[in-house]
């Protein structure tokens, strides 16, 4: 016969998902019911949050362990934890580092660059979001070979997960790769629906690939997130470079850190003859390190990926290719930079 103190000891060892911590260390079970003949079990648990994916993980857990000592039913309530319980777990709570990817003009490579640079992090066990804020030139999903679309649960817009990272896009919600016609306030509320109405679960990092300039998604970017660091994508050419610290200039007066830039377009390399054409010119991707005080993260030549027909994604370099080794090493040096 189940009782208080062996529903108790059934569940203090499960542990909260995001402080990973028991819920012994947390005090998480506020409250247990038993109506012994219905062999009914009510229980009351207290999450860092709630409203999540991982809480539906817990509640399974839950449910099955109870059952599997002799409920027939089991109830469920979920709360947050207080205020003061989890000031003494802030240490262990992960906060997500917002890392917006920026250019100052179109066709310089920037969503190649973020759809590599997550898909990098993610392949060094980073738990990796990414979303497409560019919302006339959406490009991701077809960049990774996305076909499904996001499903909804309950009032949450579960994002679409590919090579270990978690993608949401207006082009998940348009028809027919139809224009977008929307002003600069309908923009804003489509971009704060990105952060606020979808289910990110826990997340190292949450990438945002800017459309080029300094419109108004940009501008909402820094004023929704105080915090975001930015990466400025450029080519080696003196005029791209020029404009792109325009978008720099913006970070810098918003008080956002700029963690480096990054020089796409750098070279073209024969494969017959390994001779290096700078096609682009040269020094664009320095200069404008120099100028934003921050560091060049890498160079990265013009080459296509390896295009795998099984598992189409046309922009993804694969982690052993050439460029998937520079976009590795740009990686591992953005997470040294933010620890």
């Amino acid at each position: 016969m189940l009782t208080e103190q062996k529903v108790t000891e059934i569940l203090e060892n499960i542990k909260d998902p995001f402080l990973h911590k028991t819920f012994k260390e947390t005090n998480a079970i506020q409250e247990i019911k038993i109506k012994e003949d219905k062999g009914h079990v009510s229980v009351k648990i207290a999450l860092a949050k709630t409203g999540t994916a991982e809480q539906l993980q817990v509640q399974n857990t839950v449910v099955q362990l109870l059952k599997n000592a002799g409920a027939e039913t089991v109830g469920l309530r979920f709360t947050s934890l207080s205020s003061e319980e989890l000031a003494k777990h802030q240490g262990e709570l992960k906060q997500t580092t917002y890392i917006a990817i920026a250019s100052g003009k179109g066709g310089v490579g920037k969503s190649t660059v973020s759809v590599n640079l997550a898909v990098s992090l993610a392949r060094l066990g980073k738990k990796v979001g990414l979303i497409d804020a560019d919302i006339y030139g959406f490009s991701i999903p077809d960049m990774m070979g996305i076909v499904e679309r996001p499903v909804v649960r309950g009032e949450k817009i579960i994002p679409v997960e590919r090579f270990g990272v978690k993608v949401i896009s207006m082009g998940f919600f348009v028809e027919d790769n139809a224009p977008v016609i929307w002003r600069g306030p309908m923009l804003g509320k489509m971009l704060n629906n990105f952060f606020k109405e979808v289910e990110w679960g826990e997340l190292d990092y949450l990438l945002l690939d800017l459309p080029p300039g300094t419109g108004d998604v940009a501008l909402d970017v820094h004023s929704m997130l105080p915090a975001c660091k930015e990466i400025i994508v450029t080519t080696p050419h003196p005029t791209a470079a020029f404009v792109a610290a325009r978008a720099g200039a913006m970070a810098l007066r918003t008080e956002h850190e700029i963690i480096g830039v990054i020089e796409n377009m750098s070279y073209f390399e024969s494969k017959l003859t390994g001779e290096k054409e700078y096609v682009f010119g040269k020094g664009g991707g320095k200069k404008l390190a120099e100028e934003l005080q921050t560091e060049l993260l890498g160079q990265l030549p013009l080459q296509q990926p390896d295009w795998n027909e099984e598992d189409f994604a046309p922009s993804v370099y694969a982690e052993d290719h050439p460029i998937g080794k520079i976009y590795m090493d740009i990686a591992r040096k953005i997470t040294e930079k933010i620890s």
